[in-house]
């Protein structure tokens, strides 16, 4: 007969035993089961590959999140500068971008058929925000290379 390990105390009576049998077998029934996990690559593959899709989405979500909050900023930005550079120019300036700014809606308006004839379709629904955009930066430009003479 056997002796039992020192580390875990006799049991002493048969009821006492048989519970520590079922113990011992549901123990070892999960040690199984971890075994098991373990060893099923293509399971423990398509968990990974489930976590990466799961961190991808929430990073683009991040991403898209601060990208919005980053554009509100600079539009915010673009139009204080802008307010301030109206109140420190003088008059004459003030009329010379006027007029700049006609003639640069009246290019936009021609460069707005070419782009709407050439354009590729997914570029040309985003034509009002680029042609806008175009035309501001050719003010501005406009404006600082007058300040400067």
């Amino acid at each position: 007969m056997t002796q039992p390990p020192h580390d875990e105390p006799t049991a002493a009576g048969p009821e006492e035993l048989r519970e520590q049998v079922e113990r011992t077998r549901h123990e070892l029934g999960g040690t199984v089961e971890q075994l098991a996990a373990r060893a099923d690559v293509k399971a423990r593959a398509q968990e990974t590959a489930a976590a990466v899709r799961e961190q991808t989405l929430a990073l683009k979500e991040q991403t898209a999140a601060k990208a919005t909050e980053l554009t509100g900023q600079a539009r915010t930005k673009a139009a204080e500068a802008a307010h301030v550079l109206q109140d420190r120019l003088p008059e004459p300036v003030k009329d010379k971008a006027a007029a700049a700014a006609e003639q640069a809606r009246a290019t936009a308006g021609r460069a707005g058929q070419v782009w709407q004839d050439k354009a590729p379709e997914p570029v040309r629904d985003n034509r009002t925000a680029l042609i806008a955009a175009g035309a501001a930066l050719l003010v501005v430009g406009m404006l600082l290379r007058r300040k400067k003479q």
